[in-house]
């Protein structure tokens, strides 16, 4: 894809992907099926929303917001203090393809998206339990903010 057709451009710009983050955590916050993967978030979720559409704005060929304001996203290492399984990733999965699916965007270029996350959540460490740099179970963080 050049600058004329990212996918950033395809969704529709700032606000597609913004309509898309917000999809997204308004449906961790509200749905029973992603329960554990909500719990991992602080109370307010507005840091989160923040933090992944600053990311996928960058991701998907629009403006490097996230690396301009914290440098490289070092997805794997900022990750490690979370416990982040199987079950976690799979909830994260389903809140993005349910966001997805409902944002009305053509099929290819959801199909694009859908191809790519897994490749991203392993980039997270979200195969497997991560471990803290004491080799202990990552921790939960609730209620903060």
């Amino acid at each position: 894809m050049n600058e004329l057709n990212s996918l950033y451009d395809l969704i529709g710009g700032e606000t597609g992907l913004r309509t898309l983050v917000d999809r997204f955590y308004d449906l961790m916050d509200t749905s029973p099926e992603a329960r554990d993967i909500r719990a991992l978030h602080a109370k307010s979720l507005n840091q989160s929303r923040e933090k992944l559409f600053m990311f996928l704005s960058g991701w998907s060929g629009g403006p490097s917001l996230y690396i301009e304001k914290y440098g490289h996203p070092r997805l794997r290492q900022r990750h490690m203090p979370f416990s982040i399984g199987d079950v976690e990733r799979d909830q994260w999965l389903w809140c993005m393809n349910k966001a997805l699916d409902e944002s009305g965007f053509l099929p290819p270029l959801w199909n694009i998206s859908r191809r790519a996350l897994p490749r991203w959540l392993i980039l997270c460490g979200i195969r497997r339990k991560n471990l803290n740099h004491k080799g202990h179970e990552g921790t939960r963080r609730k209620n903060q903010e």
